[in-house]
């Protein structure tokens, strides 16, 4: 399995600008610092006609969003995009790029939601941030401009955790949803929080060094959300670990994207399996010889740029009524 040469070359790169000598103990914040540099050694993303940040009412305060046009449509289709960063990382900036690309010349709404993290802010905050700005947006359409018949939505790694949570919950709540977009998602957290006997997953010791995401950074991830947490054992709450929700039915069509070389890749592929299991249309795609946060790796990778261009197919086949 052999890593693509295209992002094998943005690797060394990146470790040729790293401080000199081993790494240091990893932390929240200085995770959150490279992460906003790896964004920042991708470049800036393309102009767009309009870019808008504001806070929108969430059941425990106020959420900051993102707002991405390069249309003048008073009903556009709309992406309601959760950046990754596992629960802990990321923010508006990381995923600028992408959110920008998502949006250009496409006549596609795409709002970023700016979810609390933890550690300071445990598991479950996030995901309630995440429902709420959902609910906001379908409930305040004219706000945004937006048709609230033609609303996706999307994230990558926990991101798109946090994007199947929603869509879950979408159904409950009889918000209609025309497609969910999840990359690289963690949709079984108990084999990262010692709360599973074994893994059941082969990717996740077959990719355990992997570049970008190891095993040891997901056990990192996962340890500051359910720490702190009031929810008892929260890699067994489907919230965390969507693949645990029984009743699968009835869901928006899904496009799941996972890679080759990712711990992540089969627990994506398992939750394609249940999804489709219990009827729900769902698209599949893995990318041979790559890593975690492909579709952020578009500017300096065509299989990146290739992935984005998957996504932006799906939800212009969704937007115009071309899904089962």
């Amino acid at each position: 399995m052999p890593l693509n040469h295209e992002t094998a070359a943005f690797l060394s790169q990146l470790a040729a600008a790293a401080p000199p000598g081993p790494p240091p103990e990893p932390t929240p914040e200085g995770s959150r610092a490279g992460y906003r540099g790896i964004a920042a050694a991708l470049g800036p993303g393309p102009a767009i006609d309009t870019v808008i940040d504001q806070t929108i009412t969430g059941s425990q305060g106020e959420i900051p969003i993102r707002i991405y046009r390069d249309h003048n449509s008073e009903t556009a289709p709309c992406l309601v995009y959760y950046h990754g960063g596992g629960w802990i990382i990321g923010d508006l900036e990381t995923h600028d790029h992408q959110c920008r690309q998502l949006a250009q010349s496409s006549g596609i709404t795409v709002i970023s939601v700016d979810y609390r993290l933890a550690p300071e802010h445990p598991f479950p905050s996030g995901h309630i941030d995440s429902l709420d700005a959902l609910r906001y947006i379908a409930r305040h359409p004219q706000e945004f401009s937006i048709d609230p018949m033609k609303i996706a939505v999307g994230g990558d790694s926990a991101g798109g955790n946090l994007a199947a949570f929603v869509a879950i919950s979408a159904r409950e709540e009889d918000i209609s949803l025309v497609l969910q977009i999840l990359l690289y998602p963690v949709t079984d957290a108990r084999s990262y929080t010692g709360h599973a006997d074994t893994f059941s997953y082969p990717s996740i010791s077959e990719n355990a060094e992997s570049p970008l995401l190891t095993l040891e950074t997901m056990r990192f991830f996962a340890h500051h959300p359910v720490t702190g947490s009031k929810i008892p054992r929260p890699a067994d709450d489907w919230r965390l670990s969507p693949i645990l929700m029984e009743n699968l039915s009835n869901l928006a069509p899904t496009y799941i994207g996972v890679c080759e070389l990712d711990p992540l890749r089969d627990e994506g592929i398992a939750y394609a399996k249940a999804l489709e299991a219990q009827g729900n249309t769902v698209t599949l795609t893995e990318w041979a010889d790559q890593v975690h946060i492909l579709m952020q790796l578009a500017p300096i990778c065509s299989d990146g740029a290739a992935l984005l261009q998957s996504v932006r197919d799906q939800l212009n086949a969704a937007f115009s009524g071309d899904l089962p």
